[in-house]
């Protein structure tokens, strides 16, 4: 067979391609799931960005401890419970309200999962280091 030099059938790319494959809807390929323990880490994050800006302690505090967080996740829903410290005296009411807020904002923005509950476990609160109590 005579072929010209630079055609296709010299240049030994193959078969000619082929058509596309067609794909199943999105909904028939399945999920992106995400561990539990991914979610509880982003959680844990997200407090502690809560923490440091919406609580963070005067100076001449002591230190607040980073915040621990868990996961339970079922069907696209998640459950978090966060445990933080807090600093004292504050409006802690308000200011768990708007941790809470925050973590499930952030959680939901960064997995795409529905958080259904935070729960906040205030761990202690930290008053004035190296101060007694005055009488």
């Amino acid at each position: 067979m005579n072929v010209p030099f630079g055609s296709a059938a010299s240049t030994g790319s193959g078969p000619p391609p082929t058509p596309a494959l067609s794909l199943p809807p999105p909904a028939d390929r399945g999920a992106t799931v995400i561990p539990d323990k991914v979610v509880a880490r982003i959680a844990a994050q997200a407090a502690r960005a809560a923490q440091s800006r919406r609580a963070a302690a005067p100076p001449g505090r002591g230190r607040l401890s980073v915040p621990s967080a868990s996961a339970s996740s079922h069907t696209g829903q998640v459950r978090l419970h966060v445990a933080l410290d807090l600093p004292y005296p504050a409006d802690i009411p308000s200011l768990c309200e708007r941790i809470q807020h925050d973590v499930a904002e952030r959680v939901a923005q960064l997995t795409g999962l529905h958080v259904g509950e935070v729960t906040l476990t205030v761990r202690r609160l930290v008053t004035a280091s190296g101060r007694g109590r005055v009488q």
